[in-house]
């Protein structure tokens, strides 16, 4: 198939350091690219691809000096689609809502992954605008908040089991990756260090807006033995940090969408210890892969049952669920019904329980290709007289 990927402009793809979504993007790409699909990348100039890459801007904006309206490169963005659109059997839009009423009226195949969380009032609103929109989560628990879009799926993130190695003789050292905001919960972290009688290493970055947070709350209680402030770290140096690490730490006090760092830890074979927040119960499988916890007590504790986890088992476990390979494959089911109909209006039509898997069945690794193998679309759910259109993803 032919497949536009349309990637955020913020950071390269993949990220130089920070930049979970276009770390998503690239691991989707390069498989999708590595299936022998023909997959293009509309994305910063500084990105790197195996794809075909078409540069929108010169650089990725975070690193832009001095910072341009972003209005700007998103605009060439959108002209550049447009003069390539009918290059493409589908169009798969990372960017939120910038693209919709420009490819509602093209008439084109397209759907966005909605990366980030949807409880706040002016996403309602936004939706409301655009309700034949076809829209794909990232855990059953993103929708809540808007549970009549047109969700077409349910896609757990993937990476390729080869970017990060296993470790199975960790230090004793806790870990807390990410970035540094209150809805994170690194105070949680270092105090659960201190109550455990372990270190804590923090890489993380920190917003400008949160700069303030960090001198006040987080740099007085670093120093730099039982609480290390590492900073950002990229792919080289993450497989180290988190292998090494006896835990991951993810106190969160928000409704995480998904949380890379999770799926990161697990390909590490190193167990997660997080809150009970948003995704977490989906991603993490309690007493196998780590434990989800309620409170700052359940956490501590948790931290004392670690010699209960089998590390094999937790890479097992992300081998099974989290790859890039299943990723890619449960997205292809989504590329090809959406080019087989002659617009985009008609995903509407579509039941949407014939294309979202059932968690338990996702949970036992059943992959959205298995699954709509099994239940073939009824004939009056097609496009008329339309043929089947080849492999993707």
């Amino acid at each position: 198939m032919r497949i536009a990927q349309v990637a955020p402009l913020a950071e390269s793809v993949p990220p130089r350091l920070y930049g979970g979504t276009e770390r998503v993007v690239s691991w989707l790409t390069e498989e999708l690219a590595s299936l022998g699909h023909d997959v293009t990348l509309f994305a910063s100039a500084d990105s790197l691809t195996s794809a075909s890459l078409v540069p929108v801007w010169p650089r990725a904006l975070r690193l832009s000096r001095p910072a341009p309206d972003p209005y700007a490169p998103y605009s060439v963005l959108l002209e550049k689609l447009v003069e390539r659109v009918s290059s493409f059997d589908v169009i798969h839009c990372h960017i939120d809502w910038l693209h919709l009423p420009l490819l509602r009226c093209l008439q084109v195949p397209f759907l966005t992954t909605l990366h980030g969380r949807l409880d706040l009032g002016y996403i309602q609103t936004t939706m409301h605008s655009f309700p034949q929109a076809p829209f794909v989560s990232i855990s059953d628990n993103q929708r809540a908040p808007l549970p009549d879009a047109n969700w077409l799926a349910t896609i757990y993130h993937g990476m390729p089991t080869t970017v990060l190695e296993p470790c199975y003789e960790p230090d004793r050292y806790l870990a807390f990756l990410g970035r540094i905001t209150p809805e994170k919960g690194p105070e949680m972290a270092i105090r659960l260090a201190r109550g455990s009688g372990r270190a804590l290493r923090i890489a993380a970055k920190v917003p400008r807006g949160e700069s303030r947070y960090f001198k006040e709350r987080i740099e007085p209680l670093v120093d730099g033995a039982s609480v290390d402030f590492i900073g950002e770290v990229g792919d080289n140096t993450k497989e180290n940090f988190l292998g090494k690490a006896a835990a991951l730490l993810f106190p969160i006090d928000w409704p995480e969408p998904f949380g890379l760092v999770m799926i990161e830890a697990m390909a590490c074979g190193t167990p997660v210890i997080a809150m009970r927040r948003g995704s977490v119960p989906e991603i993490i499988e309690d007493g196998v892969t780590g434990f989800v916890v309620d409170n700052e007590e359940q956490a501590l504790a948790a931290i004392g049952r670690l010699g209960t986890i089998d590390r094999r088992r937790v890479r097992k476990e992300f081998e099974r669920r989290f790859s890039a390979h299943r990723m890619a494959n449960d997205y292809l089911q989504l590329y090809k019904m959406l080019a087989r109909d002659s617009c985009v209006e008609n995903v509407a039509r579509v039941p949407i329980r014939q294309i979202v898997l059932p968690r338990q069945r996702r949970r036992e690794g059943v992959s959205a290709d298995d699954d709509l193998a099994s239940r073939k679309m009824p004939q009056s759910d097609r496009a008329p007289s339309e043929p089947d259109v080849g492999e993707a993803v």
